[in-house]
């Protein structure tokens, strides 16, 4: 069904995953499109990440075991999950929301919500891949989580369990160390048990953005870097947007997808959730036996994948000012819980050091939808699924952009809940 007063002309704020994905989905619908970015392509979030694809295991953040966890653990700068002991108002709301999430009914509330939504992730990156992104998704010949401990385990089957009774498809296999090992010799001696989970992918993230930006621009879309948005002007039938060294342009509706920057300008328009920067961190480095997909070290809370001919390794949960700079303390505790865990893999000789800033939100939650202007339009707040939740955002997002009607996978994530 048509829609009259359909925008034409539509400019996105962020060149990430989510942003670049909303651009080429609204290009289908025959939209003009503009991405407005402060740097460059996937230079926030989506570049350094581990690439993970992985619908069958993508859950809400706060979660019961966060609060078995307990402060003193998090406040220690070798923790996985790390809130830095300092005065910040806005990390002070987020915790305190973020803890009244972390409960069983909350996951349960919050996960039903994201079920539908995630069975539609892979087949939006297949849409991309049909429409042109040459850059593939790569399906995980092997996925597997490695324990030290075979106890340890039972934290993943229980969620996946959890995971199945919502709806949402997972298939795995338990494995000895020996099996795993069989597998992916990467694994050292240390690892006594694992699960084997199947029909997951990955992509090489930077790559992927570069070719995702491409075809946005050869289905003549219009890229701007080096532009930082100012200010934003609703105007009753028309956006204005103001940017740095007297840039200014005017749009029918604009998409904030910024990241963990997202709340800067949202706020203005009625978004009051609180969007805290989650900070991953990761590295590459040579590896004798580069495994056929991710391997994933639960206890330890780091995630490798082979990217070109190097492991990339990633981890760490840091709430703390997106702007800040790279700490090598969170760099030296990855090392540290990895060591043990992988043979043949050089961690001592690391490149391409990089921290990146996840939006999370209080309940787990993406924000996804009109504002209190229905030419302003937010995408974020995915946590750690910005770039398995990406694709599936930008079209549903599209649709409403286009067809003034909220697609009901999105009803959930209304920005102004």
């Amino acid at each position: 069904m048509s829609n009259p007063t359909a925008p034409r002309h539509v400019a996105i704020v962020g060149a990430g995953m989510v942003g670049l994905s909303t651009a080429w989905f609204l290009q289908e619908h025959g939209v003009e499109v503009t991405v407005l970015e402060s740097v460059a392509v996937a230079a926030g979030s989506s570049w350094g990440n581990a690439g993970w694809l992985t619908p069958g295991i993508t859950t809400p953040l706060p979660e019961p075991s966060v609060l078995k966890t307990g402060i003193s653990a998090v406040l220690s700068p070798k923790s996985p999950v790390y809130v830095p002991p300092k005065l910040d108002p806005n990390l002070a709301r987020f915790v305190a929301g973020f803890t009244r999430n972390s409960t069983t009914k909350g996951w349960a509330r919050n996960m039903t919500s994201l079920v539908p939504f995630n069975g539609l992730a892979l087949p939006a990156f297949d849409e991309l891949t049909a429409g042109g992104v040459k850059e593939p998704t790569r399906e995980a010949r092997s996925f597997i989580a490695g324990y030290a401990q075979v106890e340890q385990r039972k934290v993943l089957f229980e969620e996946i369990e959890h995971i199945k009774k919502f709806g949402q498809a997972m298939d795995f296999e338990a494995l000895t160390g020996d099996e795993a090992r069989a597998i992916e010799p990467v694994l050292s001696d240390k690892i006594k048990a694992a699960i084997l989970l199947k029909d997951q992918r990955f992509i090489d993230p930077g790559a992927y953005m570069t070719a995702l930006a491409d075809s946005f621009v050869e289905r003549g879309g219009h890229l701007r870097t080096g532009i930082e948005i100012m200010g934003i002007d609703d105007r009753g039938s028309s956006v204005t947007l103001r940017g740095t060294a007297g840039w200014s342009d005017t749009f029918d509706s604009v998409v904030l997808a910024t990241g963990a920057w997202l709340g800067e300008h949202a706020r203005t328009f009625g978004v009051k959730q609180v969007v805290q920067a989650g900070r991953g961190y990761s590295f590459s480095v040579a590896v004798e036996d580069l495994p056929n997909g991710p391997v994933y070290l639960p206890a330890a809370r780091v995630a490798c994948t082979p990217i070109g001919d190097r492991l990339r390794v990633a981890g760490m949960m840091e709430f703390r000012r997106p702007e800040e700079a790279l700490d090598p303390r969170r760099v030296k505790a990855i090392v540290e819980a990895a060591r043990p865990l992988l043979k043949g893999v050089d961690l001592d000789h690391r490149e391409h050091e990089w921290v990146g800033s996840r939006p999370c939100t209080v309940d787990g939650l993406p924000l996804i939808g009109a504002t209190r202007s229905p030419r302003v339009h937010v995408a974020g707040g995915h946590s750690m699924w910005g770039i398995t939740l990406g694709p599936i955002t930008g079209k549903l997002l599209a649709q409403q952009i286009v067809t003034g009607v909220a697609p009901a996978e999105l009803a959930p994530f209304d920005p102004l809940r």
